[in-house]
């Protein structure tokens, strides 16, 4: 069968196509081919520009914007000329090499394309373009996908900021709280992430066949190679990896991909959250029509949204825990099982964008059902407890705790006549009881 939406075999080149094909511009393997080139252009400019001598008399303006018109306007076209070299070579980065020599034939620079990938060996150039490719991702599409959700909360935490509802620990009827304060919670952590997951380097592996420059050292001894990468490394926007073996130590990748796992958790905790409120009728959804929510209960208008991005992301999570701990792993100087991890880099941020996208939605059609709370409020005045013995242990009444466990731990309904008729029992002052008598489920829910 030819490759479709309806017959790839994974449902983000399929079903979910439609929200994921931002990242084919970073993650498919025409984007990999595309930031194999710009590496590979960029370390030959830098070279004219150290320079080695050889190649100083081609430092001009005019030729380096020819060059990097080859990344510039690398084409579908292009990738499938690669693809053809590969099946010659069968090596995927020695076909990026070759092709950019073919260009360099057509520019008349093929006196100099000896200098294409010079002293280099192919995870020079991988472990340059996979940071590439992620930093790109995460500020194009990443965080735009993630902030528009942060946002959606930060303001229904500002809307429903004064709505009192009951908190619920261990599942039941605790302390009440505040509708907005309970979401803001999930905005602070976000944010929290967010803030650590941008201080973890990006960083790039760059050093030669086995990290020590040997090639380059041996052609051109007196040139400081390590200054070198590490200038032509922070160019890019990346940090260089100053001792590795033939790949990047994986480090840093790993605490990216263990930061956007956490951020991952933090919304598969959100999405449950509201998908109980949902069930405790604290909130309506907007009812698109056409729509079907069960195929044998017509009455039923389901959380699929929040049920969509649980599953999503827990699918991102596994991804991101196999790349963080595989990738860090390698046998002596190098194996390849990292390789073949690598290309699969693009899958769990593809998850989490289905995820994020399928979180906007949710929150989106949510219709808040203030009679539930306060129906919930009203009949939780057990909770008034924990404030009512706070205040007695100021006074230094007499096991103030085990009164109030005495009225409400039981299988009676603790209502507001019963919280009443226990605050007149108590030897207290009038403004005590005045205090005491003044606090209710609804204004009960701190600062």
């Amino acid at each position: 069968m030819e490759l479709s939406s309806l017959t790839a075999i994974s449902p983000v080149d399929g079903r979910y196509h439609e929200k994921t094909k931002n990242l084919s511009c970073y993650f498919s393997e025409y984007a990999l081919f595309k930031y194999r080139i710009l590496v590979e252009i960029e370390y030959f400019i830098s070279l004219c520009e150290w320079p080695v001598p050889q190649l100083a008399g081609i430092n001009k303006p005019e030729v380096i914007d020819d060059l990097q018109e080859i990344y510039r306007t690398f084409s579908p076209e292009d990738a499938l000329r690669i693809k053809t070299i590969e099946k010659k070579t069968n090596h995927d980065v020695k076909a990026v090499e070759y092709f950019i020599k073919e260009s360099f034939d057509r520019l008349h620079l093929e006196n100099y394309k000896e200098f294409v990938h010079f002293g280099l060996t192919s995870q020079d150039i991988n472990n340059t373009a996979i940071p590439l490719s992620i930093r790109d991702a995460l500020k194009d599409v990443y965080f735009p996908g993630l902030n528009r959700v942060i946002e959606l909360l930060k303001r229904y935490a500002a809307e429903w900021k004064n709505i009192p509802m009951v908190a619920r620990t261990h599942g039941q009827p605790a302390s009440p709280t505040r509708l907005g304060k309970e979401i803001q919670v999930f905005v602070s952590r976000l944010e929290q992430q967010i803030r650590l997951l941008n201080e973890v380097p990006l960083s790039a592996k760059f050093g030669g066949a086995t990290g020590n420059y040997n090639a380059h050292h041996a052609a051109y001894p007196a040139i400081e190679w390590k200054s070198f990468g590490n200038h032509f490394v922070k160019k890019l926007g990346l940090v260089r990896e100053e001792y590795t073996t033939q790949i990047s130590n994986y480090d840093n990748l790993s605490a990216l991909f263990d930061g956007l796992k956490r951020i991952n958790t933090i919304l598969i905790d959100l999405s449950l959250d509201f998908w109980l409120y949902i069930s405790m009728d604290y909130f309506k959804q907007k009812i698109k029509a056409g729509e079907v929510g069960s195929s044998a209960m017509p009455h039923k208008v389901n959380p699929i949204d929040f049920e969509n991005a649980e599953g999503n992301l827990g699918i991102a999570n596994a991804l991101l825990e196999h790349l963080s701990a595989k990738l860090p792993v390698s046998r002596l100087q190098r194996d390849l099982t990292d390789s073949t991890v690598l290309r699969n880099v693009g899958i769990p941020f593809a998850h989490s964008l289905i995820a994020f996208q399928s979180l906007y939605a949710g929150l989106s059609k949510l219709l808040l059902n203030e009679q539930a709370i306060e129906n919930d409020l009203k009949n939780a005045w057990a909770v008034v407890g924990e404030g009512i013995q706070t205040i007695l242990r100021r006074e230094g009444y007499p096991e103030p705790y085990e009164a109030l466990k005495g009225l409400t731990r039981t299988n009676e309904t603790v209502t507001e006549k019963s919280i009443k008729d226990f605050i007149e029992t108590l030897n207290v002052n009038y403004e005590t009881k005045k205090q005491l008598n003044a606090i209710t489920p609804q204004s009960y829910t701190g600062i």
